[in-house]
């Protein structure tokens, strides 16, 4: 196991600059266990890395650099660790609120998306590719009415044991999944753990389409239809998200897997 890392060495490892590692030491931020007296070569041990990561990771979380140093120079370890502790609770946080940014984008992007090849196609159906979606399907729900979506994302907390709701985060959207001829509404997760009514929705080309109430039925039916003259596909599930359009109105962006 090697003792010494160079400056050039020790940055690659922590993803800097070694200009970055020489503030850092001229600050007394993180010196270098050894420095050689004649060429004043810099030289950091395993531990002198692990303090670079922990700064690193702290400069992430838009903390300056003197406050950092305040923080790690504590003779209280205990401080340190709650300290520490703290931020971890903050990037937490700060990773969920981008995550579900992600997901909002994600949602312009597929709508664009969805306009962009209607215009190519002007019969109404549309190509889209979706990464591996993990939904939570309802014991209960069947169809969406007034009632089931104005808390629509409680109901699917209240599914979850309150010992692992902590551990549960779901996109701000709703739909419907069909298989075997057995319809239940479901919410689509952005954390989750192993529990009953999860299903894969696997990664992939849908073919979709947009529909209202009225031709919800008609519309899946034609797209299980060109699925199967045009694409050669039996699909064996469907996906129906609900768009929310007003305050009492809703349509469907109706979608059927046909490649991975």
């Amino acid at each position: 196991m090697k003792n010494f890392f160079t400056v050039g060495e020790a940055a690659k490892a922590v993803h800097t600059t070694s200009e970055t590692l020489r503030h850092y030491d001229r600050i007394g931020l993180v010196k270098p266990s050894k420095k050689d007296e004649w060429t004043n070569y810099r030289y950091y041990t395993e531990q002198d890395i692990v303090r670079l990561n922990t700064v690193r990771a702290l400069q992430l979380m838009d903390l300056p650099l003197q406050e950092i140093k305040k923080v790690l120079e504590y003779d209280d370890l205990e401080k340190i660790v709650d300290f520490l502790a703290q931020a971890e609770k903050k990037a937490d946080e700060k990773i969920a609120a981008l995550q579900y940014s992600k997901s909002k984008i994600q949602l312009a992007k597929a709508d664009y998306e969805k306009k962009l090849q209607m215009r190519k196609n002007p019969n109404g159906t549309f190509i889209k590719d979706f990464p591996k979606r993990v939904i939570l399907l309802s014991d209960t729900l069947e169809i969406p009415t007034l009632d089931n979506l104005w808390n629509y994302l409680g109901h699917f907390y209240e599914k979850v044991t309150p010992a692992l709701k902590e551990q549960f985060s779901f996109e701000d959207l709703a739909g419907i999944y069909t298989e075997n001829g057995i319809t239940r509404l479901f919410a689509v997760c952005i954390h989750y753990v192993e529990i009953d009514g999860l299903k894969i929705l696997p990664k992939g080309k849908y073919l979709c389409a947009s529909c209202t109430e009225e031709n919800r039925e008609q519309t899946l039916r034609e797209l299980i239809h060109i699925a199967q003259t045009k694409y050669g596909v039996a699909p064996t599930f469907t996906v129906q998200l609900i768009v929310i359009s007003g305050i009492l109105h809703w349509n469907y962006e109706v979608q059927v897997y046909i490649a991975g």
